[in-house]
């Protein structure tokens, strides 16, 4: 007895001895993984990467942009029904464990020794903190030594937050598939709901998709998925957070899911989107673009927007058809049994809903058979339909080739080609994209914020945006300019210039001898004459006699311009410019004068809702009074510099209002209000623009091949770009009542005859009110600018010539 006493006594020591040992070496090995343990405490300052969103200017969403789409919610703002569910299907016990789940950890092994050597993946029994520990704090490997730091780190987190803040952690974290992080996201991506709007078996799908979103696909692996998502709702009904009959309900729906792209997201502002896009990247850069949750309140009126693209495109189109010819189909196909198929895999442009592909099926004499692209499914899956229509020889005269209408369909189409269709029904005609391009910015002339931006006819068809990027020559758009700068400087609109021949010797070159458009001349002329009827001659002389530094000056001061060249040829537009700074010229004119900065952006905030941009740089020193005790309204001071005197922004508009009236862009006066406005057309027809306003809106439109090169004779503005201005003008102002140009005070509206400038009495025949500052007055003697006799010595001098501020060598000719 005494020796088995001894013996058990010994197997306990030795086993003591072991257990000891074995404890020392787990403290030793549980020590050394505690020693290089993340700093879970940084979970406090947990700031993930959130999605930019760009909203237009009445609130609509424009843009989303981010690497991982994520929109950060508080577990406040979370429904109580999605935090059941990713309970449910994720961690039961979630709020009564310290960290990890024993009752989880048995099971998993009990698992983990039945399937042994299968090759299967070890069943997981992490809980919902030891997924925060693991995505927050470490990798995805699998090894014991990485699920021991995780259940370590578990243990602490739980010491150190609430169980509601980590489950906020936790449910911002997750990747859910389709490129969502986070349930606010998915809700979006996967449904177009926010969080609140979603029902019990879209909140139980969204919960089965944490363990592996690519395996229950709501397309690829569809049948997995709904059988997912209804083991979920079961859970939901076992854990009591949903009754039976609910949870039945719920499995009986079908998994509808609507994915929704990323980037631009609100139809026909592409070119503003992507412009919106690069300044917000300019200024604070590509991080902070994608991954800082910034709130982007834009410039842009989505209705104004949809105006400007149709009015641009009928344009771009209306002259293809009159002057271009039919350059072929898209694409070719083999006329297979199912067409569909490979009409399917030809690409149509994204952002021309109104037009479709088509193959055509037979061509004869009086009409063609196509058959219609059939339309993508929600899965991207090709449709069953496979509709046709027809083509009529009647629609599709325009389709010249080598210059000849066509007489039969046949000469234009053959079967197999792809072309693009436009119509309803069976009644389709058919379509090309055009070659020429252009561009339509609507400005704000007050506040210089850009309401709509065509940059042209599509953007997926080309990126490049023509009113921002392309650099062009503004023609005779540029001439009210150099008019305001001799208005600004002793000339009046009754003062007269001569509009004949000119030579100019230019060093080593020939000598240049500019013309009118039409080549004709037209002897003494006043200046309203000049704009009106966009005299090259009489610019040419008005621009020698007050000094190309000047209008130099007045170029840079209205930032059409840097740094102009001082040189006559530019005083007709012979730089280059773009729309928008020609626009925003424009908005100066129409404004009195006050300088504006043109933006596209009104307020940037950061994802605490924190203002760190805004356009309107004016001061308002009361605007911040919580409420109103019968104080006055806040006074806006406005401390923009004023760069032309108003009086001579109003005498500019008043002559640029004959342009409409009298000159080169009488088509205009179909709009049947106070318009003003300039054509301006260069060399060769190679641009075209219209740029003009009414007292509360500035447009600007231009129009011309990306590779320079003569549109033809009568490509003008006054025929090309001023219809389009019409177009959108009409649609924009549509129910707005017509509102008369302001008057500034003091300016005195004096009877004159517009052909001479001189006084004249009131209702005679070719007398209007011109704009006279005080001072100034109609000349009572005909005096000519430009007037030579035999030798070259000027005959007569008009007396504003002496007043203006010569800065070069002037002269007169």
């Amino acid at each position: 007895m005494k020796f088995l006493i001894k013996f058990f006594g010994y197997l306990f020591g030795i086993g003591a001895v072991l257990a000891l040992l074995v404890a020392a070496g787990v403290w030793i090995y549980l020590d050394s993984l505690k020693k290089d343990l993340p700093d879970y405490t940084a979970l406090k300052n947990y700031e993930p990467p959130v999605m930019t969103r760009v909203h237009a200017a009445d609130g609509s969403l424009m843009a989303e942009y981010a690497k991982q789409r994520r929109m950060f919610l508080p577990i406040q703002a979370i429904p109580d029904l999605l935090k059941q569910a990713y309970i449910s299907a994720e961690d039961k016990n979630f709020y009564t464990h310290v960290g990890i789940d024993p009752e989880g950890i048995a099971r998993a092994a009990v698992r983990f020794v039945q399937n042994y050597g299968s090759g299967r993946r070890p069943e997981g029994a992490s809980t919902i903190t030891q997924q925060v520990a693991k995505n927050f704090l470490l990798t995805n490997e699998l090894s014991v030594d990485r699920k021991i730091r995780e259940a370590i780190l578990s243990l602490r987190i739980e010491q150190a937050f609430s169980k509601d803040e980590i489950l906020e952690l936790y449910l911002n974290e997750i990747y859910l598939g389709l490129g969502a992080y986070g349930v606010a996201a998915a809700s979006l991506v996967y449904f177009d709901k926010s969080v609140h709007e979603l029902t019990l078996d879209e909140v139980a799908y969204l919960a089965a998709l944490p363990k592996a979103p690519n395996n229950y696909h709501p397309f690829r692996g569809r049948e997995r998925a709904i059988e997912r998502r209804n083991w979920v709702i079961d859970r939901m009904v076992e854990n009591g957070y949903v009754t039976a009959a609910d949870g039945e309900a719920a499995k009986a729906r079908p998994l509808e899911v609507k994915p929704r792209d990323t980037g631009s997201q609100l139809f026909a502002a592409e070119y503003f989107t992507e412009e919106v896009r690069r300044e917000v990247a300019n200024i604070y850069g590509e991080n902070s673009l994608y991954e800082g949750g910034l709130s982007v309140r834009s410039t842009l009126d989505p209705k104004m927007q949809l105006m400007a693209r149709k009015a641009l495109m009928d344009g771009l189109l209306d002259f293809d058809q009159k002057r271009g010819s039919w350059r072929g189909p898209v694409a070719e196909i083999p006329l297979a049994a199912d067409w569909g198929v490979d009409l399917g895999k030809v690409e149509a442009l994204s952002d021309l809903p109104e037009w479709r592909l088509a193959v055509v099926l037979s061509a004869g004499k009086d009409s063609a058979e196509v058959g219609l692209q059939p339309r993508r499914l929600v899965s991207g899956q090709l449709g069953p339909e496979r509709d046709t229509a027809t083509l009529r020889l009647a629609d599709m005269k325009w389709a010249r080739i080598e210059g000849r209408a066509p007489t039969a369909v046949s000469d234009v189409l053959k079967p197999g080609d792809v072309v693009y269709v436009q119509g309803e029904g069976s009644s389709y005609v058919l379509r090309q994209v055009p070659r020429i391009s252009g561009a339509l910015v609507a400005m704000d002339p007050f506040t210089g914020r850009v309401l709509a931006m065509a940059g042209g006819f599509s953007f997926a068809q080309s990126e490049f945006n023509r009113a921002t990027q392309a650099m062009r020559q503004p023609g005779s758009s540029f001439k009210p300019f150099l008019y305001a700068a001799a208005l600004d400087n002793g000339y009046t609109p009754s003062s007269v210039v001569m509009d004949a021949p000119l030579e100019l010797a230019v060093p080593g070159q020939e000598v240049w001898r500019p013309q009118n458009y039409g080549g004709k001349f037209y002897g003494p002329s006043t200046l309203r004459t000049g704009i009106e009827l966009s005299r090259n001659l009489m610019t040419i002389r008005l621009a020698q006699d007050m000094g190309m530094p000047l209008v130099a000056e007045y170029a840079k001061r209205f930032g059409i311009y840097d740094n102009m060249l001082p040189v006559l040829s530019m005083s007709l537009g012979a730089g280059e410019t773009t729309v928008l700074r020609m626009v925003t010229a424009y908005s100066i004119l129409a404004n009195g004068g006050r300088k504006i900065t043109p933006t596209l952006i009104d307020r940037i905030q950061d994802r605490y809702g924190r203002t760190i941009y805004k356009h309107d740089s004016r001061i308002c020193e009361t605007c911040s009074d919580a409420d109103w005790k019968g104080q006055d309204e806040p006074e806006l001071i406005d401390e923009r510099e004023q760069v032309l005197d108003p009086m001579t922004a109003y005498q500019i508009t008043s002559m640029m209002e004959g342009v409409v009236q009298r000159g080169t862009a009488t088509s205009v006066k179909a709009l049947a209000r106070p318009v003003a406005g300039k054509t301006g057309t260069t060399n060769d027809e190679k641009d075209a623009w219209f740029i003009g306003y009414t007292p509360d809106l500035t447009v600007g439109v231009f129009i011309g091949f990306d590779q320079p090169r003569p549109m033809g004779r009568g490509g003008t503005g006054g025929q090309v770009a001023a219809p389009i201005f019409t177009e959108f003008l009409q649609m924009a102002l549509k129910d707005k009542p017509p509102v008369e140009f302001r008057v500034p005070k003091g300016l005195q509206l004096i009877p004159i005859n517009r052909r001479t400038g001189l006084r004249a009495v009131a209702g005679a025949e070719d007398t209007i009110l011109e704009a006279f500052k005080p001072g100034t007055a109609p000349p009572d003697t005909y005096s000519v600018i430009g007037f030579q006799d035999e030798m070259g010595v000027p005959r007569t001098v008009s007396p504003e010539a002496g007043e203006a501020v010569l800065t070069g060598t002037g002269g007169l000719y």
